[in-house]
């Protein structure tokens, strides 16, 4: 079984990725399945065109990820753009796409909903991030329902791939969905995403962490006042890092009147200061070692170059693709 997934690179990780993403990777580590998980810098580049910023956004979100708990010799973790065979295959798989079909994507409709005007990359983005999965030969691709319809872009391309070779050059991927923690509420209540600025980062500390628990959106009802946890957000938050048990006590405290939303915000800090304490003095410690966390992505990168490296082979084969590169780095 190979399962794969990816993350841009495009600022500080927070909540939503954590628990919508890492945290399952992260546990994955422990079952006998051969993972690939990816730096998706190529994506970035469709919002990301500063190149010191993308690089220092690459970095931090290995750093991140590996503070974490993603285990580099149990996975592999890897750039994008250390596997130039992905965007090779995404031009192929683009020759079966039409049109049409990358009018519905989700992302390109909203820019257009917003008024803008999306560029090519952001148009035939969910080409690349089919390249992205089949190239590994991927089984399943855990994802939040939101990524769905990429998935099925995915399963359809492959199976026209299939189709034309008339034998099964592409695996068929399944959708893992994500369950607990898949929409986790920003500071606004509304799902937490970059795009919406609503974030709680998992890595900010001391007063710019208080600060950002402050801004969460709250009620008007007084400190005296019984209130509903189920409508707060800042419960909604609480009951993603609390036991059960103390998320009863909370959710009684919050009914009872006498517990203000202060209150609150400072249970959440130091229930994810419980959580992340940890990882938080690893990231310390990994930014102290740039150079050894580029070691690991570069021994991922040729990880992940000798697992495409065969199915290219297939695929330059079977489309006629002549070359006259035989170099061992890029031949199968």
């Amino acid at each position: 079984m190979i399962t794969l997934s990816g993350i841009q690179p495009s600022g500080q990780l927070h909540l939503g990725n954590y628990f919508g993403a890492i945290r399952q990777h992260v546990e994955r580590q422990t079952t006998p399945d051969e993972s690939f998980y990816f730096i998706a810098n190529y994506h970035s580049l469709t919002s990301i065109h500063e190149g010191d910023s993308l690089a220092k956004y690459s970095l931090d979100v290995a750093i991140d990820y590996l503070a974490l708990g993603l285990d580099a010799t149990k996975c592999t973790l890897y750039l994008q753009s250390d596997v130039p065979e992905t965007t090779e295959l995404a031009w192929i798989l683009s020759t079966f796409s039409p049109v049409s079909l990358m009018e519905k994507g989700v992302a390109y409709k909203d820019k257009i909903a917003q008024g803008l005007t999306p560029n090519i990359g952001l148009f035939t983005y969910p080409i690349l991030q089919a390249a992205d999965i089949l190239i590994m030969q991927s089984n399943v691709v855990p994802v939040g329902e939101d990524q769905k319809q990429n998935i099925e872009i995915a399963r359809d391309l492959a199976q026209k791939v299939n189709h034309s070779a008339q034998k099964e050059l592409c695996t068929i991927p399944e959708p893992m969905f994500v369950e607990k923690g898949a929409n986790v509420p920003g500071t606004d209540g509304k799902k937490m995403s970059k795009s919406s600025g609503n974030t709680i980062p998992i890595f900010a500390e001391g007063k710019a962490f208080k600060k950002t628990l402050g801004t969460i959106v709250t009620d008007s009802k007084g400190l005296d006042e019984s209130k509903d946890p189920e409508s707060c957000t800042v419960y909604r938050l609480i009951q993603l890092f609390a036991t059960d048990e103390k998320a009863d006590e909370i959710a009684e405290a919050y009914r009872a009147g006498g517990y203000g939303y202060g209150h609150a915000k400072q249970a959440l800090q130091e229930l994810m200061d419980d959580h992340f304490g940890e990882a938080r003095e690893r990231r310390h410690d990994l930014s102290t070692r740039p150079d050894d966390v580029m070691d690991l992505l570069r021994e991922g990168g040729r990880n992940a170059r000798k697992k495409a490296a065969p199915f290219m082979e297939a695929m330059r084969e079977h489309f006629g693709l002549l070359t006259t590169d035989t170099s061992p780095s890029v031949r199968a």
